[in-house]
């Protein structure tokens, strides 16, 4: 069976998956320890809606989000928050977690995971400090 391709994404889960995947993720926040102070809590539903349009739009849907914000330059938006390898760890946990509650097929499951987990190493953008 041929594997998915990050383009067909949009069309096997829709803006529906996303949807329930973003929504999923924002939930955590607010009471997060670690990514909770990094958000501003009444920007939250714009939060969601950037990050699922952005998602939309990179897997092959429409470009609403290009459309409304440009390039997405991920590393300097990102730059004003701390991430260091703990917040980025929190994210991709966090992320995980709202890929199980939206029950996404298998092919969308594994490419979005890899993804993420991807996207997060690469925005790093701080050391951490050394473990004692």
């Amino acid at each position: 069976m041929p594997q998915l391709q990050e383009d067909q994404l949009f069309d096997l889960i829709g803006e529906g998956g996303f949807t329930r995947l973003v929504a999923a993720f924002y939930r955590q926040i607010p009471s997060d320890p670690v990514l909770g102070p990094m958000y501003t809590l009444d920007d939250l539903p714009g939060a969601e809606l950037r990050l699922r349009n952005f998602l939309i739009f990179r897997f092959g849907g429409p470009s609403t989000y290009i459309e409304e914000r440009g390039h997405p330059r991920l590393r300097m938006r990102h730059a004003p928050f701390p991430i260091g390898t703990p917040a980025r760890d929190r994210w991709v946990e966090l992320m995980d977690n709202a890929l199980a509650e939206a029950q996404l097929p298998g092919d969308a499951l594994e490419l979005l995971r890899s993804f993420f987990h991807s996207t997060a190493t690469f925005l790093i953008n701080r050391q951490s400090p050394p473990t004692r």
